[in-house]
C-alpha cells in the first residue's frame, strides 16, 4: 500500500513540483500508513527507484541516450545506464531514509501520548 501511494503521488507531483517532493511524500505517507520501519524504508526506496529509473528511460530512450551518455562522460562514469542506475539508487536512498524517519516520528509521537496519559 505504501509503495503504490508513494509511486502515484510522486508521479503526479513531480510534474509540477521540485525533485525534493519525494522527501515530503515519503515522510508523510510512511508517517501515516507505515506498518514497520523495514516496510517504510524499502517500499519508499523501491517506489522512487522505479519511478526515477522508469522516467529517465522514458526520456532517454527516444533520443538514443545522447544526453545521458554525455552526462555520464562528464561525471566520469562513461556508461549511460550506470548513470541511470546511480540516479535511481541515490533517489531511492533519499526516499527510503525519509520514509523511515516518518515512521519513527509517528512512533515517537505515539510514545509521547502514552507517557502523558500515564503521568
Amino acid at each position: 500500500m505504501v509503495f503504490i501511494v508513494i509511486l502515484i503521488i510522486c508521479f503526479l507531483l513531480q510534474m509540477i513540483a521540485p525533485w525534493w517532493v519525494i522527501i515530503v511524500i515519503s515522510f508523510a505517507t510512511c508517517g501515516i500508513i507505515g506498518k514497520t520501519g523495514k516496510i517504510a524504508f524499502w517500499q519508499s526506496f523501491f517506489a522512487i527507484f522505479l519511478l526515477w529509473i522508469g522516467y529517465a528511460l522514458f526520456k532517454s530512450l527516444p533520443n538514443d541516450n545522447i544526453l545521458a551518455g554525455r552526462v555520464a562522460v562528464m561525471t566520469g562514469i562513461k556508461i549511460w545506464w550506470a548513470l541511470l542506475l546511480l540516479t535511481g539508487i541515490l533517489s531511492g536512498l533519499v526516499a527510503g531514509i525519509s520514509g523511515y524517519c516518518g515512521y519513527q516520528f509517528r512512533m515517537a509521537m505515539l510514545a509521547k501520548k502514552t507517557d502523558e496519559k500515564i503521568a
